[in-house]
């Protein structure tokens, strides 16, 4: 393609309407207002000297998977990884495949010094490293058909049998340590025959109930690919995706959340023509209207913007496309988090390292360089979520009482009164009590 930027026309074209529904949307859906009254043991007020008011996270989530969590051929490598993955996620995917989580029926590889297979590290290693940066896991995915091992193949009642040992497994060392699991994903693709229960009618279904049983106090996650923003596959209500996720509530499945994917895997040549839908912002808000009246949140769960080489030009692109992107899907009042797919250059699914065989679409689909620097689109969303999106105020409160309008999450609040200075924190949620009585 001669002219890359001919990629950016509808968000050019629709600058004004983007700028007007993002602004809007970030106000309206992603801050409200506290009320703070300082009081002494007595409940009478305090007056306040000084008070600042620092954000330390967003409720609104955002990351990547974490796939390659110790899986870099050098320590320097892995240092640098661990170092930059919490820079840009508060949350991250964790892979439970289970052809590579159980190889063999009852080898589990659960714990840390399991043996190691390549961008599966093992879920308690992942866990360890997300405790400590304070990170929140998330589980891909209980029920992924094509990912089943062999030995868990068979006929209906047999994968159906192996599926609630696993889900049973699962749940008891993991329902109080991850928050979030994705239960079907990918439901779509006909090759994945080979499973008997995949064809099955209650599928989605199933899986949904045997996952209400086993997690009741999880959020539960239905996810499917990229190809659902396609024309062919958006037909408002009558979207297959849509139709699915309906059928399967009404049938009693109770999902939590509605997964979309936004992998841009085009080739080069074929990047203007295939992402048209993709980069239309009308278009989007329209497709997250119409998923909404499911009355669910959703989360774009996998994406990946490719640069396609490390030239300036392509690395300004790609930067350009994902911050558009991530204040479209930011705005939007039912959008819970995006997840960014592969963080680094060249160790993406289909890219071997250092090799270029499955094409500069999985290559350069990162935001950090083959050699760990960070790209623009890295500091695009480091600095979207720390420095524009992010509340901080300094101020005074002589009547002891203060408001203020702030981003959704945790805050500390460092308060200056009667000739000392503490630290107290609050957390401003869109579900929550906005009023603090905060005891000095």
């Amino acid at each position: 393609m001669d002219n890359r930027r001919e990629l950016l026309k509808k968000f050019e074209e629709q600058k004004f309407f983007m700028k007007d529904k993002i602004s809007s949307g970030i106000e309206t859906n992603r801050k409200g207002y506290a009320f703070l009254s300082i009081t002494d043991k007595d409940g009478k007020n305090v007056p306040v000297d000084e008070i600042k008011i620092i954000q330390k996270d967003h409720d609104f989530k955002y990351g990547a998977n974490i796939f390659m969590l110790e899986e870099f051929p050098h320590k320097e490598q892995n240092e640098e990884y661990k170092k930059l993955f919490p820079q840009i996620a508060n949350i991250a995917t964790l892979p439970f495949y289970w052809n590579t989580l159980e190889p063999e029926q009852g080898k589990v590889r659960f714990e840390k010094t399991s043996p190691r297979i390549y961008r599966r590290p093992p879920p308690d290693l992942c866990l360890e490293y997300c405790a400590e940066k304070g990170i929140e896991p998330k589980a891909h995915c209980l029920n992924y058909a094509p990912f089943a091992p062999e030995w868990a193949r068979g006929s209906v009642q047999w994968e159906k049998q192996c599926l609630e040992k696993r889900f049973a497994l699962l749940a008891e060392r993991y329902k109080e340590k991850i928050p979030m699991w994705e239960v079907t994903n990918e439901t779509y693709w006909q090759y994945f025959k080979k499973s008997s229960f995949y064809m099955a009618p209650d599928f989605v279904e199933w899986s949904f109930a045997l996952a209400e049983n086993y997690f009741p106090a999880n959020k539960l996650i239905i996810n499917e690919a990229h190809p659902l923003w396609l024309p062919d596959k958006y037909i408002w209500n009558r979207s297959p995706y849509y139709m699915q996720i309906e059928r399967a509530m009404l049938k009693g499945a109770r999902i939590d959340s509605i997964g979309m994917q936004f992998h841009m895997f085009f080739r080069r040549e074929q990047e203007l023509e295939m992402t048209r839908p993709f980069y239309d912002p009308e278009r989007l808000y329209e497709i997250m209207d119409t998923y909404s009246m499911l009355g669910k949140p959703m989360q774009i769960t996998e994406m990946t913007i490719p640069a396609y080489s490390d030239s300036r030009e392509d690395e300004e692109i790609q930067a350009e496309i994902l911050k558009n992107l991530y204040q479209i899907f930011f705005s939007h009042p039912a959008m819970e988090a995006v997840i960014y797919w592969n963080l680094v250059d060249g160790f993406a699914a289909y890219c071997e390292p250092g090799d270029m065989q499955s094409g500069e679409n999985y290559y350069y689909g990162g935001l950090i360089r083959y050699d760990f620097t960070p790209k623009k689109a890295f500091y695009a969303i480091k600095d979207m979520f720390e420095k524009e999106y992010r509340t901080f105020l300094v101020t005074t409160a002589p009547e002891g009482t203060f408001s203020f309008k702030g981003f959704y999450g945790n805050y500390d609040l460092e308060i200056t009164a009667k000739g000392r200075k503490e630290k107290r924190s609050i957390h401003l949620s869109r579900e929550k009590d906005k009023h603090f009585d905060i005891e000095f």
